[in-house]
Parts: structure tokens; sequence; C-alpha cells
């Protein structure tokens, strides 16, 4: 729901992660990573790179998340409305919908012209963040205020508890009304078993194979009301799968294994009527070869109600991540029974 703007712009975070402010660093604001650690999770997060969440685990385990070289080799890019898409990975907060990316902006009139869905906002993907809030277990950054988007972001992560909370306020910054929803994007390797709740049958379900340049279409299952892409190899003379699947899911989380964790995406589940129907709520996006050198990877996207903000007003989403050790079989019968411990568990139905 969209809200009028507090004065003190940390306030609203302070309270959707339920803690009181702390002092940022001095030197804090130009820092390439800042790692929070619980007895938990371990979580590391670039404010030079948008406020991009480059590692999440549990403490002294592989990373959950694909990252690209680029976050080394392109440590300080530049911003601005002719910059390309640096494949940096992690996780990052981009806004809905993607037809309308470049249409509300005059910096870049061919892509507002072409009303381009690629590249993202360069603002909001890589620009340097300011650290307004620093601790062990606790961080907030402001971003840069966008003239593509027309919004400004400020990102809260918290593991004060035993989850990972990821909290975002979205501001209008124009002077007219924006229409926007706040969207979340997880890339994580492509081998990653993802479960998602859809109803049994099959309806709220909608797979788009991108079978050009010589992909083969996505293949899906959604056996005990779960849907999961299976990496199956692609047909003769092709080189791999890739595609997109929106999602109106059945209850409010994402579930995934890999490097021997099982971790569950926790959000708040929105009626139909409330994304915008572009997206869905929850959208997986494949782009996998078998080939090792390729930087294949998963998305897991997660989209907040689409909203109108006035001037000034502002709107919030979160995410809540849970990880746990699993050293089951790679089945599909003993993921599923593990996953549903594992909800029942952290009271998530």
């Amino acid at each position: 729901m969209a809200q009028s703007s507090s004065p003190v712009r940390t306030a609203l975070l302070a309270m959707a992660l339920g803690l009181a402010p702390t002092a940022a660093t001095a030197d804090g604001n130009d820092q390439a990573r800042v790692r929070l650690e619980s007895p938990q999770l371990q979580l590391e997060v670039s404010p030079r790179l948008g406020g991009r969440m480059l590692h999440i685990s549990l403490p002294g385990a592989p990373n959950l998340l694909r990252v690209g070289e680029a976050v080394d080799s392109q440590p300080d890019p530049k911003v601005s409305a002719n910059a390309d898409n640096i494949p940096y990975m992690g996780h990052e907060v981009w806004t809905g919908p993607q037809s309308q990316w470049w249409t509300g902006q005059t910096l870049n009139q061919a892509r507002r012209k072409a009303a381009a869905v690629w590249p993202p906002d360069p603002w909001l993907s890589h620009g340097k963040t300011r650290v307004l809030e620093q601790g062990d277990t606790r961080l907030v950054l402001e971003g840069a205020a966008s003239p593509v988007s027309g919004v400004q972001l400020v990102q809260g992560f918290d593991l004060s508890h035993e989850r990972a909370e990821l909290a975002v306020e979205m501001r209008n910054i124009r002077k007219e009304p924006v229409s926007r929803d706040i969207w979340f994007n997880s890339r994580v390797p492509p081998d990653t078993r993802v479960y998602v709740p859809v109803a049994a049958d099959g309806s709220g379900v909608r797979v788009r194979s991108d079978t050009e340049d010589g992909y083969d279409a996505l293949v899906t299952s959604s056996d005990d009301g779960l849907f999961s892409l299976e990496l199956l190899p692609p047909g003769e003379g092709l080189q791999g799968r890739r595609g997109k699947v929106f999602i109106q899911p059945e209850a409010g989380w994402i579930a995934g294994f890999n490097a021997g964790q099982a971790f569950v995406i926790h959000f708040e589940k929105q009626p139909v009527e409330r994304i915008h129907p572009e997206q869905g709520q929850v959208e997986l996006y494949l782009d996998w070869r078998p080939d090792p050198a390729y930087p294949s990877l998963m998305e897991l996207e997660v989209h907040a109600p689409f909203v109108t903000l006035e001037p000034g007003q502002s709107t919030t989403a979160r995410e809540w991540w849970i990880v746990r050790r699993y050293d089951g079989p790679d089945r599909r019968d003993a993921q599923i029974a593990f996953l549903r411990r594992m909800l029942h568990e952290a009271g998530i139905e």
C-alpha cells in the first residue's frame, strides 16, 4: 500500500525490520562488500553496486547465489542512461513492469521510442548507495535517485533473528504520479532444484519458452502441487533450454535445494489483481546450457503489488530467507518431505 513519505527516511525501514537505528561507519559509503553474520546465516552486500546482495548461506557454507566475474573485473561502473547491463548477478531490486522501464524518461530517446525492455535501470542496478546504518547483523542503504524510473530505493538487510529479512522502500521522486512495483530478483545456479506452490489443476501458471537462437523449450513438473523446472538435455542440435514462467502462487514462498542447503524465500502473497497483468507474483527465468563455460543461471523473482505513488509517496515490500543444512538425497520425494518439515517449523503455510 502506498503511504506518505516520512521526514526521517530510515524510520520506515527501522519499523519494517523491528530494530532501533544504529550509526553508519564514517567510511562505509564506498565499501565494495559488507558482510553480515549471525549464528544461523552469513550475507554479503555491495553498497557500490546498487545494494546488490552477493552472498547468502549458512556460516561457512557455499554461496547459494550465482555471482558473475564482473563483480571483481568491473567494481566501479559508470552510471548513465546509455549504460548496458553488467552481469554482476546475485540478488538485486528492479521495478516493474518491465515494459515500462524506459518509457517514462527523456535521457535516452532511442530506448524510450522502442519501449526497451533491456537493460535494467542503471541507477538502480549498479549506482552507488549511501550507508545509512551498519552493524554486525544489520545494514541500511539509500540508493541513487533514478531519473529513469523516477524512484529512489532504501534497502534494509537484517540477520538479528534466525532468518534474513530484506526490506525495500520505494519513493516517488518526481513531481507527477509514478506507477511501479518492487521486484526482487535472485540469481541462483541453474541446477538449483526450485519448488513453487501452485494450484493442483495447473491454473495460475504461464510458461514461455524462448526457443530462438538454438534453444529448446522448458521442461516443467507440477506433481504434488509444487512447480519445478527440469534440466533435461536439449534436443539434438540444440544448445540449451531458455524461457520464463509466470506464476500466481498458492502460498507466499519459493524453496530451493543446492550446495548441501535448503532455502525458503518467504513473502507476502498477493491477490492476482494486485500484480501487474504483464507479470506474475513469482517468476522463474532459466537460461541454461550444458556447456560449463557458459554463464547459465536461474532467476527467482518476486513482485510486490503494482501501485501508483503520488509525489513524495512511498511503498514497501519484504522478503525473508531461511536456510537449513540438507544432507538428504537429490530426489524430489526426499526434498519435498524435508521442505514440508522446514515450512512447518518456520510457521509458514
